[in-house]
C-alpha cells in the first residue's frame, strides 16, 4: 500500500469577461496543424455554452464558494446519490461547459486515444514470482480493463485464475483491487477491492481452489492486511469514521468478524497505521507514522498470531526506521543520530531497542538509502545521489559489497519484492523516459543479469530516436535543481518547440525519470517533454526535502520556475509555450506558479490539486489534516503558519491578472483531496480573471483520487489532458507510426 497521502505521481489573447463574469466569444487562434490523420483546431470552440458563474454566498470576509462542499460529504463521496442536487447541477454544468470548449478537439481527442490504446499490450502478463509449488502473476484480458490475479503449478502450463478482476467489477462503476495475497499453504487468498474510489476496502477471504468467497471481513479496510503463518489468521488495517487508518484488527476464519480483536488502536491523529511482514515471514510488522520521518514499529510472531505486540523502539520525535530480520537479528533502515539520508543498523530480536542499535552500514551524506530489502544470504540497498538511482548487494556471510552498473543520462530503477526468502535472485526494473521498462532477474552469486521481460509497445518505439538529457538549474538561492528532459532527437533545441514540465515536490517523494508510453503523443508532435525535479522531494536527500517544506514550502514553487526559465535559456522552449503540469500536491505547484508567473506559461494543467491548502489544513476533521501540519503547518495553532500557507495558498491567491488557459480535475468521492477544492478554484479564477483564456473544470462522478480505475477509462482521461495541451500550444504534427 502506499503511503495515505495526497499523492499522485502519475504528471493568447481570449474571451473577455461580463459584469456577471460569463466569457464572449473566444478570439485565441493559431495556425491549424496536421497531425496524424487530425488537425489541432486552430482554437478553443468561439462559441461555447456560458461558463458556468457559482454563486457568492456570505460576508464579503468569508469564502464565498464554502457552499461547493456538501455538509454530508462523507456519505456523498460513497454514495454519489446523496450529493446535494445544487453542487451536482454545478459540478455537471462545469463538465458539459468543459467539454463544450473543447469540442473542436473530439477528433483529436479519439485520435489520441487510439495512438495511447495501440502503445498499451493488451493481453500483458507479469513476470511470474515462484513461491514453493506455484508461480504467482497479474495478467490482462485483451480488451480487459482490470488484472486478472493468476497462479501456475511449477512446471504446468495449466493457469488458475484466484482473482478475475474483469468478472468482479461487472456490478461496479468503479473497482479496484489494492491487494491479493495467498495465504500460506496456497489453499486461500484475500483480497481487498475499493468499489467507488472512496478508498473504503471490502477484505475478502476466497478459496482458491473453488473460487468460493468464504468471507466478507470488513468494508471499511484501508487496503493493506498480512497473513499469519496458520494460513487462518488474518491481520488487517481498518479505518475511523474520519477515513483514517488508525488500528489493525486480527481475524480468524469462521469467526465473527464483529468479535475480531483490535490488536493496535494508534491514538495520535497525527499518524496512520499500515501492516506489512518481513521478508522472512517470521514477523508482522505494525507501524505507525507520520509524515515527518516520525514511526514506531511493533512486531508479531507470524507463528503466534495471539501474541501481544511488541515494541521494537519507542517513537522518538524526527526517527524513521523499518525493519528486516536475519536469524537472530533486526536489520534497520534508520535516519536516527542524525543519518538525515539514513544508514543501516543491526539489533538483536531479543532486545531490538535504539540502545542496541549498531550501524552495519553507515551514513553518507548526499547518498538517500531509499529502501532495503532481505534475503537469506543478501542485503540490498536502493539509493539515490546526485538525483539518480542505484542498487548495491551486500552479501552477508562474507565478501564485498559492490554496485549494479547502469549508463544512462538519467533512469529508474525499482525493486521487485517476491515470496520466497532464500534465494539468490534479485529481481529489478530499469528504464528511462526513451527506454521502455525492463524486467531483470539478476543473480547475486554470479552477478549475470536476465532480461525476463521488456515492456512492449505494440504500434512500435525506437528509443534511438529521442535524446534524454539532465542538467541542473541555478535556482533564486543558487540551488541546483535536476532537471530530465526528453525530446526527439530531430526537434531542435531552438526555442521553437512547446514543452510540458511536470513537476511534484513534496513529502520526500521523488519524482522518477521514468518510461511513460503516453508521453510520446505529445513528444513525437513536437513537444519536450521535461521534469523538475523540485524541493520537497528528495533527490538531493532528505535536506531537499527539508528545504521544501513548512516554512521552506515557498522554495518547491520558485524552484519550478526556476527550471522554466533554464528550459528557456536553452533553447528547449520559449516564453509562453509551456505547460505546466502536475497532480494532487503538484497540482498545489501548479497553480502557486501560474499565480506568481503567468507569464511563463502557455496552458496549465492541475489534475486532482490540492489547492484550497488553507481552509483544509484548518479543518481537523478531513481525513488528510492533522497527519499533514507536520508537512504544512498548522495553521490553527501557529499564526506564522496560517501567515505562511495563505502567501501561497493558489485559492487565497488568485487574482486579476491574465492566466494561460486552465484545465483541473476532480474525483467526487476523493477522499485526498476533496472535490470541493479544484471546485472553488476554478470558480474563484474564473470570476477574478482577466483575459479571455479557458478555465476548465472536469469532474469524475465515480471515481477518486486517482481518476478512472479501468485501464482504458484512465486512458481517455489522458487523451483529454493531451488534447486540452494540444489545443493550447499546438505541435509539429508527425506521424511516426
Amino acid at each position: 500500500m502506499e503511503s495515505f497521502h495526497r499523492k499522485c505521481l502519475r504528471l493568447p489573447d481570449a474571451p473577455t469577461r461580463t459584469s456577471a463574469g460569463r466569457a464572449s466569444a473566444t478570439r485565441w487562434r493559431r495556425r491549424p496543424v496536421a497531425i496524424t490523420g487530425t488537425v489541432v483546431p486552430e482554437r478553443f470552440n468561439d462559441s461555447p455554452s456560458p461558463p458556468p458563474v457559482a454563486e457568492r454566498r456570505g460576508r464579503v470576509d468569508e469564502d464565498p464558494y464554502a457552499w461547493l462542499r456538501d455538509p454530508n460529504w462523507r456519505e456523498a463521496t460513497r454514495d454519489p446519490s446523496r450529493l446535494s442536487p445544487a453542487i451536482r447541477r454545478h459540478l455537471e454544468a462545469e463538465n458539459a461547459y468543459a467539454d463544450s470548449v473543447l469540442e473542436p478537439a473530439a477528433d483529436l481527442r479519439r485520435t489520441l486515444f487510439a495512438e495511447l490504446k495501440a502503445r498499451l499490450k493488451q493481453d500483458d502478463e507479469s513476470v511470474p514470482f515462484p513461491d514453493g509449488g506455484y508461480s504467482y502473476y497479474r495478467r490482462y484480458a485483451k480488451g480487459g480493463q482490470h488484472p486478472a490475479y493468476c497462479r501456475r503449478r511449477r512446471g504446468s502450463d495449466i493457469e488458475e485464475v484466484l482473482v478475475d478482476g474483469d468478472r468482479e467489477a461487472e456490478s461496479s462503476s468503479y473497482f479496484r483491487v489494492a491487494r491479493c495475497r495467498h495465504g500460506p499453504g496456497h489453499g486461500l487468498v484475500a483480497f481487498t477491492v475499493d468499489r467507488d474510489g472512496s478508498e473504503h476496502h471490502e477484505l475478502l477471504i476466497r478459496d482458491s481452489q473453488t473460487g468460493r468467497d468464504l468471507e466478507t471481513v470488513t468494508s471499511s479496510a484501508h487496503g493493506d492486511f498480512v497473513w499469519a503463518a496458520d494460513g487462518r489468521t488474518i491481520f488487517y488495517t481498518a479505518l475511523d469514521e474520519y477515513r483514517r487508518p488508525n488500528k489493525v484488527l486480527r481475524h480468524r476464519l469462521g469467526d465473527d468478524p464483529g468479535s475480531d480483536a483490535v490488536v493496535h488502536r494508534e491514538p495520535d491523529p497525527g499518524f496512520f497505521v499500515d501492516l506489512d511482514e518481513t521478508e522472512s515471514g517470521r514477523f508482522v510488522v505494525i507501524a505507525s507514522r507520520d509524515h515527518a520521518l516520525t514511526s514506531e514499529l511493533r512486531i508479531v510472531p507470524a507463528s503466534s498470531p495471539t501474541d501481544d505486540p511488541v515494541v521494537v523502539a519507542a517513537r522518538e520525535p524526527g526517527v524513521d526506521y523499518s525493519i528486516g530480520d536475519d536469524g537472530d537479528r533486526f536489520l534497520v533502515l534508520t535516519n536516527a543520530d542524525g543519518a538525515e539520508d539514513y544508514k543501516i543498523s543491526e539489533a538483536p530480536v531479543a532486545a531490538p531497542g535504539r540502545a542496541h542499535w549498531r550501524d552495519v552500514v553507515p551514513h553518507e551524506p548526499g547518498r538517500t538509502i531509499v529502501r532495503l530489502l532481505l534475503f537469506r544470504d543478501f542485503l540490498v540497498r536502493l539509493e539515490r545521489a546526485d538525483a539518480l538511482p542505484r542498487i548495491v548487494v551486500r552479501p552477508l556471510r562474507g565478501g564485498e559489497e559492490y554496485a549494479i552498473d547502469f549508463d544512462e543520462e538519467a533512469y529508474d530503477l525499482g525493486l521487485e519484492r517476491g515470496f520466497e526468502y532464500d534465494t539468490a535472485t534479485l529481481r529489478f526494473t530499469c528504464g528511462s523516459p526513451a527506454t521502455p521498462t525492463r524486467t531483470f532477474d539478476f543473480d547475486m552469486e554470479s552477478r549475470e543479469r536476465a532480461l525476463r521481460k521488456e515492456q512492449e509497445i505494440p504500434s512500435g518505439h525506437d528509443p534511438a530516436a529521442y535524446v534524454v538529457r539532465r542538467f541542473d538549474a541555478t535556482g533564486y538561492d543558487g540551488a541546483r535543481i535536476p532537471v530530465s528532459v526528453l525530446r526527439r532527437r530531430d526537434v531542435a533545441e531552438d526555442g521553437s518547440a512547446p514543452l510540458l514540465l511536470y513537476g511534484y515536490g513534496a513529502y520526500g517523494l521523488s519524482a522518477p525519470a521514468s518510461f511513460s508510453p503516453h508521453r510520446f503523443s505529445l513528444v513525437d508532435r513536437g513537444f519536450v517533454y521535461a521534469i523538475a525535479h523540485v524541493r520537497g522531494g528528495m533527490e538531493r536527500g532528505y535536506r531537499w526535502y527539508r528545504d521544501g517544506k513548512l516554512e521552506n514550502k515557498a522554495n518547491t514553487f520558485k524552484d519550478f520556475v526556476s527550471a522554466a526559465e533554464a528550459l528557456i535559456d536553452r533553447k528547449y522552449t520559449a516564453r509562453g509555450r509551456i505547460a505546466a503540469h502536475g497532480g494532487s500536491a503538484g497540482g498545489m505547484l501548479v497553480g502557486a506558479a501560474i499565480n506568481t508567473r503567468p507569464d511563463l506559461f502557455g496552458a496549465a494543467v492541475a489534475e486532482v490539486p490540492f489547492v484550497d491548502v488553507l481552509n483544509t489544513m484548518s479543518d481537523e476533521s478531513l481525513p488528510l489534516t492533522p497527519p499533514e501540519w507536520v508537512e504544512w503547518g498548522n495553521p490553527v495553532a501557529d499564526a506564522g503558519a496560517r501567515t505562511r500557507i495563505r502567501g501561497y495558498s493558489p485559492y487565497d491567491n488568485v487574482a486579476a491578472r491574465a492566466y494561460p488557459p486552465i484545465l483541473a480535475t476532480a474525483g467526487l468521492s476523493d477522499p485526498r483531496v476533496t472535490y470541493w477544492e479544484p471546485a472553488k478554484w476554478i470558480a474563484r479564477l474564473r470570476a477574478l480573471k482577466t483575459g479571455d483564456n479557458p478555465v476548465l473544470l472536469k469532474t469524475n462522478m465515480e471515481a477518486g483520487h486517482g481518476g478512472a480505475a479501468g485501464r482504458f477509462d484512465r486512458l481517455d482521461e489522458i487523451a483529454l489532458v493531451h488534447a486540452f495541451v494540444l489545443l493550447a500550444l499546438g505541435g509539429k504534427g508527425r506521424d511516426t507510426r
